[in-house]
């Protein structure tokens, strides 16, 4: 085959190939090694240096990888197909160069997500703990501040953590200081487990933002809280950050952080589908820790997210 062919003829094509075959891709799309042939990037961060407990985040990108080749390309409820509305590919990992340093690493990050927003391409991203989605946000927000859809188990609104503000509990506190997320505008759904003190509770709704404990969402079910998130969201643009920690670890156990009482599987793709038509400008999916499940369970949960994500990123782009 001639080098300067495409490695696998296209998404399409490249989805009939066996799964076992060819470089694990994100859903087994294109490597971007030009970003204005795409419209959306897949992009790997695979850092946890930022987190209170359980590392092992930092693996998740590349089992997302692979548990992604799993994904087909057409949707079983909105019959949509992504690679037909948008070019879709695989940007790779952030590269780091000073991953023993939380700061610099974020830098890094924002770095890498900066080349994607003034190259007009959406990022996707997979992490990496719940840190990273601070950096991705520094990169793409330059003209006031978004709404956000933050699904999750935490509200990840502490102000620091043993003397670091850039952990992963701190990522929308910081957001929220330095204009790039309107407080709102953001909604944080399925928030549980018990804390050792109110702190992030509180500053998230003491600022404004909407949030959905799960007690909450199991009152009012899947349905309800899909209207209260285009309430209020509107039709600004917006973010979604899904922490895989917001589903029962029955579900998904390998998790930096786990809390019981969550989520299942076919609630949070219900959620998921019920978010079009926002208006999205990136998605990302974090603290998929595979170490601790080696079923590889959390990693194709992860890969389904993601794929749910990649759906609706492309109708939006689709959209306009």
């Amino acid at each position: 085959m001639d080098s300067q062919t495409p490695r696998n003829l296209g998404p399409e094509r490249s989805m009939t190939a066996p799964r076992y075959m060819e470089i694990p891709t994100f859903m087994r799309s294109s490597l971007i090694t030009d970003l204005d042939a795409f419209d959306i990037a897949m992009v790997g961060i695979p850092y946890d240096g930022a987190v209170t407990n359980r590392p092992g985040a930092r693996h998740g990108p590349r089992e997302i990888r692979n548990a992604s080749t799993m994904m087909r390309s057409i949707h079983p409820v909105t019959r949509i197909n992504p690679y037909r509305l948008c070019r879709v590919g695989d940007a790779g990992d952030v590269p780091f160069t000073r991953a023993y340093e939380v700061e610099e690493t974020l830098n890094d990050i924002t770095r890498f997500f900066t080349q994607l927003y003034e190259a007009d391409v959406v990022p996707l991203a997979a992490g990496g703990d719940h840190s990273v989605t601070l950096a991705i946000l520094r990169a793409m927000i330059v003209d006031g501040p978004i709404g956000m859809v933050h699904i999750d188990a935490h509200t990840d609104t502490w102000d620091e953590f043993m003397g670091c503000k850039f952990m992963h509990g701190t990522p929308f506190r910081r957001a929220v200081e330095k204009n790039l997320i309107d407080p709102g505008r953001t909604v944080q759904i399925g928030i549980r487990g018990a804390q050792n003190k109110t702190e992030g509770w509180d500053y998230s709704l003491d600022s404004g933002m909407r949030v959905i404990f799960m007690d909450e969402f199991t009152k009012i079910g899947v349905a309800a809280v899909i209207d209260e998130i285009h309430r209020v969201i509107g039709d600004g643009r917006a973010y979604i950050s899904f922490d895989i920690d917001v589903l029962d670890p029955a579900f998904a156990p390998g998790t930096g952080t786990p809390e019981v009482g969550g989520l299942t599987t076919i609630e949070a793709l219900t959620l998921l589908r019920g978010l079009n038509p926002l208006n999205l400008i990136g998605a990302d999916v974090v603290e998929v820790s595979p170490p601790y499940d080696p079923s590889g369970n959390t990693a194709l949960v992860g890969a389904t997210i993601m794929y749910e994500l990649l759906c609706l990123l492309a109708e939006a782009v689709s959209r306009g």
